[in-house]
Order: C-alpha cells, then structure tokens, then sequence
C-alpha cells in the first residue's frame, strides 16, 4: 500500500495495454477503476473514460498531469483498497473486473520515450573508469567536478526487462599501427543504473530550475546501460560512446514514485569545489535504495550476486540533473528517460560494471569458483531494487536481459 508502482500489462484476456498499479500479487486495472467512475477526484475526474489518461497504452498522458494528478491517483488506489472501504471489498464482480494475478500480467514499456540522456553522475564510477582509460594520476576530467556529464542515447533501442539482448558487432582496434577489424563485441558488460522518467516538460528555452525539479520527475525505474567495452575503446574519442552503447538499454517495467520514496530520503554526498548558482540545492539529497546485480551463466542453478551497490552515493543528484539538462533552454517532454550513469560505490564489491570488478578484465572475479572477466553469450543479469526500514518495502522488481549470440554479418 506504501508503494503503488506504475505499469502497462495485457493479458491473454485483456489483450489491449492498459495501465496498472501492483499491489502484492495482483495488479489494479486502472482502466476498470476509470470506467468504474472510481476516480472522482478534481483532476483524474475529467480524465477518466474513453480516452482518457487510464484508457491508454502508455503512461505518458497521465504523467504530464503533475503531482497534483499523482497524489490523486495514489490516494483514490490506497482508499480503494484500505479494509475499511466497501467499493472493492464487498462487490466481488468489480473485483473479478479491476483486480488481475501479477503472474497473468505480461507487462510493456510503460512510456513512450521520444529522448534519452545518460549521465556520469557516480564519483567512484568515474574515478574507476578514468583511471582504466586515462591512468590513476588524474582519473577525473577536470569538468566532472562542475558539471554532470552526460551523452545522448538511443530511445529506440530501449527495452523492457525480460527481453534478450543480441551481442552487437562493432569496428574494434587491438592497439598498434594496423587497421581496426569488424567483429562481434568481445568484452560485453553491465551498467548498474537507476533512471528518472519525466512528468511534466519544460517549454523550450525556459530551464527547470533545481529546487524544482523533482516536480518534473515522475518517477524512477532500474536500468542496464549494455555496454560493448571494446567497441567503445576505439570509438570513444572524441565525441563520446555510439556503437557501443545504442544497441540495447533494458528497464524495469514498474515506475516508483518520488512519493513512495519520501522514507528513504537521505543525505547526498559534499560536493567540493562548490557548484554554479543554478546547481545549488536548497535541500541537497538523495534515496537510500540498496541496488544488486546477479549473473547467471548458461547452465549454471543459481544467480550469482556480483554487485552491491546503492542509490544515495551518486555525487550529482536526481535535480541536478534535470537542472543541467535544461540549463541552456532544452526542452524535455513527458515519457523522457534520464539515466543516472553507473552507480558504484566505495565498497570492493560494489563497483557497477565488471569493467570495475574486474579492472578491465585485468583481475577477474569468481563465479562459481571459476574466474570470470566479461558477459558470455548465454548469460542472464539481474539488477534488483529493495528499500527497507522500519518494516516497510519498496521493491523495484527487476530488470533482467540474457546475452545471444551475434548475428553473422559483414566482415
């Protein structure tokens, strides 16, 4: 009752996507709710029907409505389903209607995504990765410290957890003086991240300004930022990652909202030297989510835990982000995904990628006994979510993609 995560399911019933909210085992149809005349609040209320934010196949139309239209939303699902309230409880059809057993639920994108940006935002993560590809002498650019970097991604190649991810293949250079070769990715990896996935936008040249910009955030899911080490390597300079990175980025189907998250708020790492004005924060912090990632290689009966990492160490904050994205006029939309970048930490096993654990493969890690550097065709990763305190949860679900073969292709 505390979490009321957001998605879009079918049904081999139901066969139109539709809007939903989890809750234990089953999922609340919100289109039922809607077509009921449930939601009778001042916003949803005339947003409710035939096409109306709930009668969609995308949370898009309902995450532009703001928190106002959330807060609504959340408060009509949780009165609904409170044991004192009858609606539900006594009227056993519209519960056969509005109430459907998760394991039926085949769930989808839950927003249509127009842009995706990635940013850079964890201290250990860029240090770790700076010093791989630029020595340990001066493994930060001098910028990071300023401001939180960023690249472009590709919207079309994101997918929802469940779906498998083709090895890409890419022009790859073994050092020396000869030429680079096209070939399947050899040193494939995982990026343990957390995305943001925008409410309300902002016009164009009008920037959001940090203190607020968690107005403008909808809610977060988990995200695997795929990447191809080697293709990367070569094409990294000088305008930043492509091939490597547009291939695939899988998310967790469930959008938690900033609401859910209020308990686990907590503090952001000190930022020296001090940011520009419009990055200033007036009440500076993070979440405490504890973040997993698991392997399981082909053949393999048990997931191993290779990762164990957390939200509340990323130095650039969730606002931050969106503050920068926006500062020089860009416009972001409704359904836009922001990703946080890789989420390390300064514990030994709590590097987000196995580029860290394994020092670009330098030092590998173990799983089952066995050394182990990169993803191997077969594999499955898991990243997971959990807060906890004080007996309450709030889960993420997971976000899990298998590694295929390449396709053949061109030489």
């Amino acid at each position: 009752m505390q979490n009321l995560p957001f998605g879009i399911f079918s049904t081999q019933k139901l066969r139109d996507r539709r809007a939903g909210v989890a809750i234990s085992d089953k999922v609340l149809d919100l289109k039922a709710v809607s077509k009921a005349g449930l939601f009778t609040g001042p916003i949803l209320s005339k947003s409710a029907g035939p096409g109306g934010c709930f009668d969609q196949g995308t949370l898009n139309s309902f995450a532009s409505l703001g928190q106002p239209a959330w807060k609504e939303a959340r408060y009509t699902v949780q009165h609904l389903l409170s044991a004192t309230e009858s609606i539900l409880r006594d009227d056993h059809q519209l519960q056969a209607d509005c109430l459907v057993p998760q394991e039926e639920a085949i769930m989808h994108m839950p927003v249509s995504i127009g842009d995706y940006t990635d940013f850079y935002a964890a201290k250990e993560h860029a240090s770790n990765m700076g010093a791989l590809f630029r020595g340990k002498e001066n493994p930060l650019c001098p910028n990071w410290v300023h401001l939180p970097v960023a690249y472009h991604g590709r919207s079309s190649s994101i997918i929802i957890s469940g779906t498998d991810v083709r090895r890409p293949r890419g022009q790859v250079h073994g050092g020396g003086e000869g030429p680079p070769t096209f070939q399947p990715c050899n040193v494939m990896d995982f990026e343990l991240e957390m995305a943001v996935i925008v409410g309300p936008g902002n016009a164009d040249g009008t920037p959001i300004p940090v203190d607020q910009a968690e107005e403008h955030i909808f809610g977060l899911v988990l995200m695997n930022d795929w990447s191809a080490r080697d293709i990367q390597r070569w094409e990294m300079l000088p305008l930043g990652p492509f091939n490597s990175k547009n291939f695939a980025t899988s998310i967790s189907p469930w959008i938690v909202t900033l609401d859910a998250l209020e308990p686990f708020r907590c503090s952001a790492p000190q930022q020296e030297p001090e940011v520009l004005p419009y990055l200033r924060e007036t009440n500076r912090g993070n979440y405490d989510i504890p973040l997993q990632v698991a392997i399981q290689p082909e053949g393999t009966q048990q997931p191993h835990t290779v990762t164990r990492s957390n939200l509340r160490h990323l130095y650039w904050t969730l606002p931050q982000m969106l503050a920068h994205h926006t500062a020089g006029g860009c416009n972001l939309r409704p359904g836009d995904l922001i990703g946080s970048g890789t989420i390390s930490c300064p514990a030994e096993d709590g590097k987000g990628c196995l580029a860290e654990l394994t020092a670009g493969g330098k030092v590998p890690t173990s799983i089952g006994g066995k050394p182990y550097r990169f993803l191997q065709d077969g594999d499955a990763v898991t990243i997971s979510g959990l807060c906890e305190k004080d007996g309450l949860k709030i889960g993420f679900g997971n976000c899990i993609g298998k590694i295929l073969p390449a396709r053949p292709g061109p030489v």
